[in-house]
């Protein structure tokens, strides 16, 4: 089974805890803090491996899961860092955030490699935090969380040509005829159900081998979601050239290449852009030999450049091949990815500290990246750590926003996934 999108759930590995530990020597009686860092979370990355054609290792695989970072020891010892996680995707692959269908990524280079999930720093150690005036910290940072995402992968085939067509307009018969590739062919539509692909090779005098793709046949409305085509119009939107394979011997061929117009365009226009060749088929037949004269002079009175060809028979291939040669670039810039392709998107980190306060029944829930992050490293279980929290609340002014929104003593705080009871007299120690 051909899969070209699915929707995967990401978690990157969370950073180790860091130390809170003390020298423990002899004829040192007041050893300082000498707890060490906690190591950083394993990321999830994903890269382009060639031999890879369809997103098929995740069909049954949805989750993935970095390693966690290890916690930090006495003795300034540094947590292990948690190993990254490596999965492959075929050329072509483009990543969108579940959430907002916000691009991350199109990776199209044999070993493009994009970071999907971060890990998690590692939380800082007690040595950190003294100071001349406390000089036996007992506060250590937890690990920061590691990134968790759902993301869709959308593959968009890495073709030079593309074939498009009617169903049974003979895309699949031309591809093998061109090609080594051998898909199911049988003279009924719909007999191609994903795509195809093959290599032309134009004999000894040229070295190019374009890719050639042979796309699943297309029906009036494919562009609004009719038909088995809808899933398979991006794969065309990559090809350098696309060669619109028309079936002579259908009742009205000029009816049939307009609907494949209609539909490339409504789905992009830029599709009808790039350069075409159209391909009349079946010229074996009496029925498209009688009407391919009337068809050749509409062409060529819209420009457009047209070949009479028989796939099963082998005719006016030799010529196809030729005007193929022609638009297709030369070996240098064919083995460069098409445009529009290779895109990695750089997210810049946000420093602020705004929040806001909402309610969730009678729970006040305050969000922020800044006071999320700091919650999410707290211990809360250690006395010194929670009044660190506390002054943090007072500095970034969440103190004062809970007050105006009317908490009261016992009401429930969440930050993040942290639950804390609003306890006046604790928090207002200024």
């Amino acid at each position: 089974m051909f899969l070209d999108r699915v929707k995967i759930f990401l978690s990157a590995g969370n950073g180790g805890d860091g130390a809170a530990t003390f020298r423990r020597e002899a004829h040192v009686p007041r050893g300082g803090p000498d707890g060490g860092d906690g190591g950083r979370g394993g990321s999830i990355y994903l890269t382009v491996d060639p031999g890879e054609t369809s997103l098929r290792d995740y069909r049954q695989a949805h989750h993935f899961k970095g390693t966690p970072g290890g916690r930090g020891f006495g003795q300034r010892m540094h947590g292990k860092a948690g190993h990254d996680l490596i999965l492959k995707v075929p050329p072509g692959t483009g990543i969108f955030l579940e959430e907002t269908g916000e691009l991350l990524g199109d990776l199209v280079a044999s070993e493009q490699t994009l970071m999907v999930a971060r890990g998690g720093k590692g939380g800082l150690g007690n040595v950190h935090f003294a100071t001349s005036t406390h000089q036996a910290p007992r506060h250590a940072q937890r690990g920061e969380p590691g990134e968790q995402r759902w993301v869709w992968l959308e593959l968009r085939l890495i073709a030079d040509i593309g074939l498009v067509g009617l169903p049974n307009a003979g895309k699949s018969t031309l591809l093998a005829a061109l090609t080594a590739a051998r898909p199911k062919i049988a003279d009924y539509p719909f007999t191609t159900l994903e795509p195809n692909l093959g290599v032309l090779d134009f004999g000894d005098r040229d070295q190019r081998r374009p890719t050639i793709a042979d796309v699943p046949g297309l029906i009036e409305g494919a562009s609004s979601g009719a038909g088995l085509g809808h899933a398979f119009l991006r794969h065309v939107e990559r090809t350098r050239i696309l060669v619109h394979v028309v079936d002579g011997a259908d009742r009205d061929p000029e009816w049939g290449y307009n609907v494949i117009r209609d539909e490339l365009e409504a789905h992009n226009p830029a599709l009808l852009a790039k350069p075409m060749l159209v391909a009349y088929n079946k010229m074996d037949c009496a029925e498209a030999a009688e009407k391919w004269p009337a068809f050749e002079k509409a062409r060529r009175a819209q420009g457009v450049a047209v070949v009479a060809i028989s796939a099963s028979a082998g005719e006016g291939l030799a010529k196809l091949k030729v005007r193929l040669a022609e638009l297709l670039p030369d070996a240098d810039e064919l083995a460069e990815p098409t445009e529009t392709a290779g895109v990695v998107v750089h997210h810049i980190e946000s420093a602020t500290e705004g929040f806001r306060v909402d309610r969730d029944g009678p729970v006040f829930v305050v969000h922020g990246k800044k006071i999320e992050l700091l919650a999410a490293q707290t211990n809360f279980e250690t006395e010194e750590s929670a009044e660190r929290f506390q002054r943090d609340l007072l500095r970034l002014g969440i103190d004062e926003e809970l007050r105006r929104c009317g908490i009261v003593s016992g009401d429930t705080v969440r930050i993040g996934t942290s639950e804390l009871e609003w306890e006046p007299d604790d928090w207002d120690d200024r």
